[in-house]
């Protein structure tokens, strides 16, 4: 059982506590259980958010946690819990994704770049942009190894594109990529943290360190301009099918 689903509405997590909670964590025990019963193994998939404002560094597995606000600590909860509940899972952290599908920061660019010459973007924020298709592909790679593999791995794992970037670099590689594809395209303004408050707060630094995975799964990420260049490609192809 892959278990994707989540409250993910950062901020507004901060006002619907006891949603988040009910997702991202009683529903997370609920399906860890059922699985247990079944007797099939579980990947669920948590967040970066569950490190919290401060850090310096790739963060590893077993690093200290002491997530900040309340989508993070749900997100938390929801790995404790799963983990009580199940035998055989992995819990696969990954952070700023990205996709051709549904609302998400690339999409989120392209489209004030069709009304705006500037775009006044975080810049002293740094993470680990990571594509939604590369998710996907990790979690079958996982999930098909546990059932072929009673003895398979199991415990937390970190996956994110290689590399690393600010929200302003990664902007400004959405933006070189809509030019290519003559797409509508806009200057990036680095800004502060401080110039763009939230109603919760976000990691300063949330880079996640990949290795055990691929030493446990073989999995090896690409790197996230090779992402961010297929992603845009697809988008600009479905604009010019109109879709």
């Amino acid at each position: 059982m892959i278990n994707c689903a989540a409250y993910t509405a950062v901020d507004r997590a901060e006002d619907e506590p006891d949603t988040a909670y009910d997702v991202n964590a009683r529903g997370a025990a609920w399906l860890a259980r059922a699985s247990r019963i079944a007797d099939i193994p579980m990947v669920h998939v948590s967040t970066d958010y569950v490190f919290g404002a401060a850090g310096n560094g790739f963060r590893q597995e077993l690093d200290p946690v002491s997530p900040s606000g309340v989508y993070g600590a749900s997100k938390l909860a929801g790995e404790i819990a799963v983990a009580a509940a199940c035998d055989r899972v992995v819990i696969m952290r990954t952070a700023w994704v990205v996709s051709p599908f549904r609302s998400n920061f690339v999409k989120t660019m392209l489209r004030l770049a069709a009304d705006r010459d500037e775009i006044g973007v975080v810049g002293d924020q740094r993470g680990c942009p990571t594509g939604g298709r590369d998710i996907a592909g990790a979690l079958a790679t996982i999930a098909l190894r546990m059932i072929d593999d009673p003895a398979a791995p199991t415990g937390i794992y970190h996956f994110v594109n290689a590399g690393e970037a600010s929200w302003a670099e990664l902007a400004e590689a959405v933006m070189r990529e809509a030019q290519r594809h003559g797409l509508p395209s806009a200057r990036i303004k680095p800004i502060a943290t401080a110039d763009f408050p939230t109603r919760a707060a976000r990691p300063a630094d949330s880079r996640l360190d990949v290795g055990r995975i691929g030493r446990d799964y073989g999995i090896f990420p690409r790197n996230w301009q090779a992402m961010i260049t297929s992603t845009v490609a697809e988008l600009a192809k479905k604009q010019e099918q109109g879709s």
